[in-house]
């Protein structure tokens, strides 16, 4: 793996021959607290990845074996900084929430460990995340006299609204299973299987058209929150020019003959 910066960085970022990118969380000692420094990090290693024309997929993981990040550094909340430096700072959640859902590429969080405060709001701006079952996810800011605004909006879009406010207001950890009863997670599996599994899907992921794979992201984002004729209209716009490709007729030819695709990106 290589750093994204040329100084030594709290995010790692590798691309395989799969076309997986794997951005990776190492800042161990503060348990992948997301400083300012491992939030420009990821900034700058998905902005890689969406540079990449060969890759297809991305991978958001850790490399502790107990916590996938912390969350952000309580102490800057009752730090020196001015109030107006702190509302700037915050910006850089903003930034990688939205940059993640407009990549164009799909994303698989690989959920090893405790999933906490911030992190779960990075988390749950991926497409997929898979957890090992020693994985927790927890907003617990309410228990210090925080609250878990900058992430709330992605919470209520992820999760039943009952189990939300479960964790807003209580701040109580959920398990893994309990997490993927909650609609948090797609799948748990034990932690020795976490690597493969994730592997699974994201090899399966970049194997897909990219360019429909693009237009199919982004109506997916666009139609969320349209109400239920403008959505049905612009799905068929979007079907439309998905059939206007060559990919989708090199996509059906291939079906039909028992053989994998060649897509063309057009």
């Amino acid at each position: 793996m290589r750093s994204v910066s040329a100084r030594p960085s709290p995010v790692l970022y590798d691309v395989a021959g799969t076309g997986v990118a794997t951005i990776t969380l190492n800042d161990p000692d503060t348990r992948n607290a997301l400083s300012a420094e491992l939030l420009e990090g990821l900034i700058g290693a998905f902005n890689l990845a969406r540079a990449d024309a060969e890759v297809g997929c991305v991978v958001l993981a850790s490399s502790h074996e107990k916590v996938f990040s912390s969350g952000a550094n309580l102490a800057g909340f009752a730090g020196e900084s001015t109030l107006l430096q702190k509302h700037f700072a915050s910006e850089r959640f903003l930034e990688l929430f939205k940059l993640i859902g407009a990549l164009g590429k799909p994303t698989v969080c690989a959920a090893r460990g405790h999933v906490l405060a911030g992190a779960l709001g990075i988390a749950l701006a991926c497409d997929l995340i898979v957890a090992s079952e020693q994985a927790t996810f927890a907003t617990p800011e309410i228990k210090v006299g925080a609250f878990p605004f900058m992430i709330m909006a992605l919470i209520y879009r992820n999760v039943p609204r009952k189990k939300a406010n479960e964790l807003l207001l209580l701040g109580e950890r959920f398990s893994a299973e309990e997490a993927l009863w909650a609609g948090i997670v797609n799948k748990v599996v034990p932690a020795e299987e976490l690597d493969a599994a994730v592997d699974e899907w994201a090899v399966k992921l970049a194997g897909s058209s990219p360019l429909i794979m693009r237009l199919g992201k982004e109506a997916m984002s666009r139609q969320l929150d349209m109400g239920l004729d403008d959505a049905l209209d612009y799905l068929r716009a979007q079907l439309t020019l998905a059939l206007s490709t060559e990919d989708i007729v090199e996509g059906v030819s291939a079906f039909f003959e028992k053989r994998e695709p060649r897509w063309k990106g057009r």
